[in-house]
């Protein structure tokens, strides 16, 4: 049975165009900087071990919005079977790159054909927060159709109320995009009509690079 179809963004090539255009200046930051390399940040290392822990030897591992697969390395270097996709196809090139030994596609978080029960887990890193609010559930629910039953889905998002129209970034590129912030109940909330069931939470605090923002990893019921 195919995956059901997900609405598609109306922004969805302004902001693959933006992500293709600030792709070099990312992936030069992340390497000279540390922001974005979970290596750098412990208690966001702390989640991605846990994870991994939990979906070892679960099955396949698919990393949504992977950006230059610096995650998706980690998670290989790991031991897991793991693949990353990304809507920018400039993303995919410096992750290919960067990351030849891992594998790597194009595509968006709203257009994956995912077989159901077929993954041991998935992440959303950091990655969610530019679909709109009315396609986020829709998304969730693909990816909890397509956990195996004990698999597991962790995201990372931006806490707040608001929709924040981004016009530049990373290094006063011009972009054109919304990040969508949510509290924390609140994608509790959608992840447990999803259908999986959140087994923990880290609640991160402003600092000089970036707002609040919450990691959440819940799993399909075996």
């Amino acid at each position: 049975m195919r995956a059901p179809r997900i609405h598609r963004p109306a922004d969805l090539d302004a902001v693959r165009h933006s992500y293709d255009q600030v792709a070099d200046n990312y992936a030069h930051m992340v390497a000279t900087t540390g922001i974005g390399d979970i290596r750098r940040h412990p208690w966001l290392k702390a989640s991605i071990d846990a994870f991994a822990d939990t979906v070892s030897g679960l099955g396949p591992v698919l990393d949504v919005g992977c950006g230059p697969g610096t995650v998706t390395a980690y998670l290989a270097e790991r031991g897991l079977d793991v693949s990353g996709v990304d809507l920018s196809p400039r993303m995919i090139e410096n992750a290919r790159r960067l990351h030849p030994q891992c594998r790597f596609g194009v595509a968006s978080a709203t257009d994956l054909d995912l077989a159901e029960a077929s993954l041991g887990g998935v992440l959303g890193w950091w990655s969610l927060f530019n679909l709109p609010r009315e396609v986020l559930p829709e998304v969730l629910t693909l990816f909890a159709r397509a956990l195996k039953p004990g698999g597991h889905l962790i995201t990372a998002t931006h806490v707040g109320d608001e929709d924040l129209l981004r016009t530049e970034a990373y290094g006063g590129v011009p972009v054109r995009w919304t990040t969508h912030q949510w509290r924390p109940e609140q994608l509790v909330d959608l992840i447990e009509r999803a259908g999986l069931r959140p087994v923990a939470d880290l609640r991160l605090p402003a600092d000089e690079h970036t707002g609040p923002g919450v990691v959440i990893m819940a799993g399909r019921p075996a």
